[in-house]
């Protein structure tokens, strides 16, 4: 059995490693599923008449929404005996968003997940690093290695964007159409992400370090 739920701190020499692309479409793929019931709410809920209990399109998506998420969840531990930080921290907001949309029926609460998501990714990120903790390596420390300085640089500026995508989610479905929103949520939010992460590659070339060949008997 594992010693511990939760992923282990970056750099630690124990901690498992995933193959970047599973991780990638276990993060992804929930998002999508979302996409597709949305606009496929009528169809599905034809197929399967048991959807019609829980409402229009968004609602289906929504459930579905949070039972990929709990499979994506299931799978990582799966592999690895330990559940990431971040996407647990998302599936538990999720869950709990989720359930107050489809018990209430009302879209408020799912619309506003992703400004409450990141608003809290925010505060955990920056919230860590006034206590010394650059917390984003358990997210990215499977991809690549940096020194304590390289990974503070980029959990401020992890930060600070998580503020940017709460505040566009706010101008977003406060003022568009639901299908606008949910376009926007799974088309337009990942562009900008990996724009912003391609302009966070200095800091990185800057601050890699080569991982140990072998163990340091000093």
């Amino acid at each position: 059995m594992a010693d511990r739920i939760i992923e282990r701190s970056p750099n630690n020499p124990a901690k498992k490693e995933m193959n970047p692309l599973l991780k990638f479409a276990l993060e992804l793929g929930p998002l999508l599923v979302f996409f597709f019931a949305n606009s496929r709410g009528e169809q599905l809920a034809d197929t399967f008449p048991v959807l019609h209990d829980l409402g229009g399109p968004l609602f289906i998506a929504t459930a579905l929404f949070m039972a990929a998420l709990a499979i994506s969840l299931v799978v990582s531990y799966a592999i690895q005996r330990t559940l990431p930080l971040m996407p647990l921290v998302s599936g538990i907001v999720v869950l709990v968003f989720g359930g107050l949309t489809l018990y209430l029926q009302s879209e408020i609460f799912i619309k506003m997940k992703p400004t409450i998501v990141n608003g809290l990714f925010a505060a955990i990120l920056l919230g860590g690093l006034c206590f010394g903790k650059s917390l984003l390596g358990y997210v990215f420390d499977q991809a690549f290695k940096l020194d304590a300085e390289g990974w503070r640089k980029l959990t401020l500026n992890w930060g600070l964007f998580f503020i940017f995508l709460a505040g566009i989610n706010e101008v977003v479905w406060r003022n568009f159409s639901t299908d606008f929103w949910v376009a926007f949520k799974v088309w337009a939010t990942m562009p900008i992400t990996v724009v912003f992460m391609l302009f966070q590659y200095p800091i990185i070339r800057k601050h890699s370090i080569a991982p140990a060949e072998g163990t340091d008997a000093s």
